[in-house]
Order: C-alpha cells, then structure tokens, then sequence
C-alpha cells in the first residue's frame, strides 16, 4: 500500500472559464465548508531542457501557493494516479458531458 508521501493526485477543475489539470500529493475535504482542499502540487523539473510554456505558467501562478482552497462546484474530477502526466490548461468545450453548477461573478 502506498503511503501519503507516494500518493499522487490528478484534479481537474474550472477557473475563470478555463479547464485546469494539475497534480498533487494531498486531497481532502477542506475545513473550510463546500470547498476541496488541495495541498503539495507537483509540477515537472524546471531543471529540464525541454520548457512547457503551461507547466511554466501554472508553476508562476502556484509558486506561493501552500494550500489549494477549491470550491466543490468547480471540481470536475479527481482521481488517484500511479505516475504525473502533463498539466493542462484548457478552454471549456461547448457540448461536453459535464456542466459545471452555475458560479455567480
């Protein structure tokens, strides 16, 4: 069985229009009432040759990040998984399966 420190985390979910897909080690229910709460995001090495302008993008907007405070209605997914893949930023598609519950602005 794995322990915390080797689970790993791929969550999906919407932000300002925009479909995110980012890992992390730690996902629970936040204390905070009707959010999730995501902790230890995982991004790729910046020590590597090859620069994903996404990875780049989500690292400068997480870097102070220590705890991620998600509203419920905002996460499309979460799932367990055994290695990271790449991290996404996404427009929402029109006709997908999943609607997001309506956030006022």
């Amino acid at each position: 069985m794995k322990t915390k420190a080797e689970k790993l985390y791929k969550i999906v979910f919407i932000h300002l229009g925009k479909v995110y897909e980012v890992y992390s080690r730690g996902v629970t229910s936040s204390g905070l009432y009707g959010f999730v709460e995501v902790s230890e995001l995982v991004f790729d090495n910046a020590s590597s040759m090859v620069v994903d302008p996404v990875e780049e993008k989500l690292r400068d907007e997480f870097s102070s990040v220590e705890v991620l405070h998600l509203p419920i209605q905002s996460v499309l997914r979460v799932e367990q998984v055994r290695k990271r893949g790449q991290c996404v930023i996404r427009d929402q598609k029109t006709g997908e399966k999943v609607t997001p519950f309506p956030v006022h602005k």
